[in-house]
Formats: structure tokens, sequence, C-alpha cells
């Protein structure tokens, strides 16, 4: 979609070093180039120069009329998103990207379009039914070519349905739509844990923390009043690298200040985090954190030996005593890569049970729902293959004996910060007693426990100094 008045406004802007946007034609062949998607096996000096690394997915891309820029665009899941935002200002010198607020709200505007429609990028049908639905869709979300609203997914598919905008001048415009009903709030707080394990002394084993505070708010009125508050328990590690939603409409300074690249030192804020804010329509995430939490909620060690023509491993996982011993699931999966089908498998588990993937190149060891009483599960196998094929997975990181073991498990009702939400605490300034829900989990993302027999490869050690 087009916008004659940002592109007029961006010629107002730079006079006659102005470059307009390419036709469309033009300009995707030139945008698939700078992808490297069109012409990856050639060099092409203008794009795959040393000078031009790009640490962003902010692109220059070559037109007849010069360089344009800048154009936000991200490859994912087959489908390229992309537009090319407007910079209030000269364009030489270029000016820093995080002054740019087009590119953020660009970028807002991209991922509601992703969000959208990505569910159905495997129906192609379904597929080509949302893209035909974008255009009017983003008649409502950017009108003029300022995004109003970025969560495409809640507004109306049909020029029908689309109502005026409302004329109450306190609702905000993140307020796209009105609800009628008994008040109601959703509050879900979701950490995930990442953690790398090595069980060797060169190496030092890491685990971060990352928190998100989701909320629906089904309130009455334009602009109504919520205040939320984030509680610890006493002595717990604080909150770090908050980050708040645009609809906070204030919060406390010291909030913001306490940030993980620093030490943690007595007089950093711990709560509790209260969070006044006007909400919008539809689900959001109130806000981010990370904390430096003092054990991983799983300890591990991994030991892989050849021996002969045979694989030998061994996993010990041991459950911290303070995390909680109920899961939806928990299961440790052990891949081998560079070489062929397992042909031979003899092991012996202590707990749970041991499957093999359909491709016979993978094992994964079902834990289950609890650990036993001692907290403590093993394995040990030994293993042998037969020729590799093509179909069995690869990895230039994972050669040798080098090779992980990944965790996956999701704790309801649980956080390993011990973040709550007090429902009590919950302020909602409308008439009518408000239904507060509040829900907690834990889950793993990227926890690796690597073979301690061989050295984890660069990428994946932390650097020391």
């Amino acid at each position: 979609r087009r916008y004659p008045t940002v592109e007029l406004r961006a010629e107002t802007f730079n006079g006659s070093t102005h470059v307009p946007v390419p036709s469309d034609g033009a300009f995707l062949q030139a945008l698939l180039s700078e992808l490297r998607l069109l012409d990856e096996h050639l060099f092409l000096e203008q794009r795959d120069t040393c000078t031009r690394i790009n640490h962003s997915c902010v692109y220059s891309v070559a037109s007849t009329a010069g360089e344009l820029w800048p154009v936000l665009a991200f490859h994912k899941s087959g489908l390229i998103y992309a537009c090319v935002p407007l910079v209030e200002g000269t364009l030489e010198p270029r000016p820093p990207l995080l002054s740019v607020s087009g590119l953020s709200q660009g970028l807002a505007l991209l991922l509601g379009i992703m969000d959208y429609v990505s569910p159905s990028r495997k129906n192609e049908a379904e597929l080509s039914a949302k893209v035909g639905q974008l255009r009017n869709l983003l008649i409502q979300a950017c009108p003029l070519g300022t995004p109003l609203n970025t969560n495409i997914r809640s507004l109306n598919s049909s020029f029908e349905d689309i109502q005026e905008m409302p004329v109450d001048k306190e609702q905000p415009a993140w307020r796209s739509s009105s609800y009628k009903g008994k008040p109601q709030v959703h509050v879900c707080i979701t950490e995930k844990v990442k953690c790398m394990q090595y069980d060797q002394r060169d190496a030092v084993d890491t685990w971060q923390v990352y928190g998100a505070v989701n909320c629906k708010c089904d309130i009455e009125g334009s602009a109504p009043n919520v205040t939320l508050s984030l509680s610890l328990p006493t002595n717990a590690p604080p909150l770090q690298d908050i980050v708040v939603h645009h609809c906070v409409t204030s919060v406390d300074p010291a909030m913001l200040v306490s940030t993980s690249a620093e030490p943690l030192h007595d007089s950093v804020y711990n709560g509790p985090y209260k969070f006044p804010f006007i909400p919008p329509s539809d689900s959001f995430n109130l806000c981010y954190y990370t904390s430096q939490v003092p054990v991983p909620p799983i300890l591990g060690c991994y030991q892989l030996v050849e021996e002969g023509s045979q694989i030998k491993i061994t996993v010990n996982l041991k459950l911290h005593e303070s995390i909680k011993n109920s899961f939806e699931y928990c299961e440790a999966r052990i891949p081998f890569f560079n070489r062929g089908p397992i042909a031979q498998l003899e092991y012996k588990v202590s707990y749970g049970q041991l499957d093999l993937s359909r491709e016979k190149s993978l094992l994964v060891w079902v834990i289950g729902q609890k650990f036993p009483k001692s907290l403590e599960v093993s394995l040990t196998g030994a293993v042998s293959f037969g020729t590799a094929g093509k179909e069995h997975p690869a990895d230039y990181v994972c050669t040798g004996n080098t090779a992980y073991v990944k965790l996956y498990f999701r704790i309801p009702d649980f956080t390993l910060t011990g973040c709550y939400v007090d429902q009590h605490s919950v302020q909602i300034f409308v008439p009518g007693k408000p239904k507060i829900t509040a829900s907690r989990e834990l889950i793993s993302s990227n926890y690796y426990i690597w073979n301690s027999k061989a050295p984890a490869p660069m990428v994946y050690k932390p650097l020391l100094d």
C-alpha cells in the first residue's frame, strides 16, 4: 500500500535529494537482492562489501534514482514483511536509528500484520484470503500512513463493519473498540528460563530469566483506569531491565533504573511494582523484565564418549528443592548429529521412559509430570549407528563428541523469581465488582546441557573478563 501524503512529506523534507519509492516490481527485485534472496551466489559490491555489515533489519535499497533508506524488512516463514518509514527530517547525514520514530511504528505495524497472517501460512487458501483482507484492515490500522492500531487481529475485515473513530476525546487511540458487559481482568505471568550448563572447570554455567506480564481487560468506558501490582517473596532477587507498555500512565523511576548490566546492591528497588494504565481493547503485554535468580531449576550433567563402534552416554538431572515438583510436561531430547540412524540401542533409565524418534536420530527421554522423591533421575545407554543418509541431521557446530541434551518443560502456577499478582491489589475505577483471574507459568527456552567430555563450542560460552 502506498500513501501519497507520506511520499509528499518525504519530498518536502529532502527537496532535491529526495529518492522516490520505485515501482512495485522494481522495489521487489531490489529488496530481494538486498535480502540475499536473489543472486545470493553473486558478489555484489554494493551489498556484500565488508564495509556494509548490517546489524539490524533496516536496509538501504538501490534504485535507479539512488539509495532508498530506511527500508525496514525481515523474512519470516516464507514471507517478507517490509515498509518504508518516513524520516521527519533531512537524510543527509543519516540520523541515528533510535531517533527515527517511524521505524518503531513501522516495526509494530509489520509485527501486527505477521501476527495476523502467520497462523494461516500452512493453509494456502486461508493465507490468500487473509492477504486479500489486508488492504481493508490497513485502512483502519493506518488510514493516512500513521499507524493508529497495530493489533491487526482485533480489527474488522469488511468495510460494512468499519465504525467511525470514537468522538470521545478521552479515549486513547489504542482502545479500538468499546466493551459492554461485566468487568473482568485476566493476568498471566510467563517466565522463560534460558540455560547453558557445561560441568567443566574452564566454562561457567549461565542462566537467564525473562518475564512477560500479559493482560486482557474487558472493562466498559472510553478510558478506564486500572492499577496492577507485581509482588515478590521476601528476600527474592529484584526485577530488572523492566520495559513497560505505552499504555502505562506513570511509573516509579526507581523501577526502571535497575539493570542486569550492573551488580546488585542493597538499594535496588524490590517492589511492589505498581503499574497504573489505560488498557487496550485486546490482550497485550503490560511489561517485560529479567531477574538474576541464584540457581537454575534443573541441574544436569551429560557425558558422551566413543568406545570403538559404540557411543556411551550418561545423563543425570536433578530438580532443585526450591522448584515446584509439578510439571505439565518435562522431557530431555538427545540429538545425534552427523551420524547415521540409530541401529542398536541399549539403555537404562531410573525414571520415566525413553523413546526413539521416527528418523532414528533423536532420543526423547520423557520424565513426565513429576520427579521422584529423590528429585534425581539418570539415564545410561550405549548407541551404535548405521550408514548416514541425507535425511539425517547435520550440524557444523556439533562435530565429533561436541553434543548436548536439550530440556523442554513447563511448570504451571509457578515462577522462578516468585513473582505473582495479588488479585486484591488490582484496582479498577469502574462501577461493579470486577472478576480478576491471575495465572503464572515457567517455560524452558534454549535449555542446554553440553557434553562435559568434549569442548563446548565458543559461540555457546560466555565471555569472561
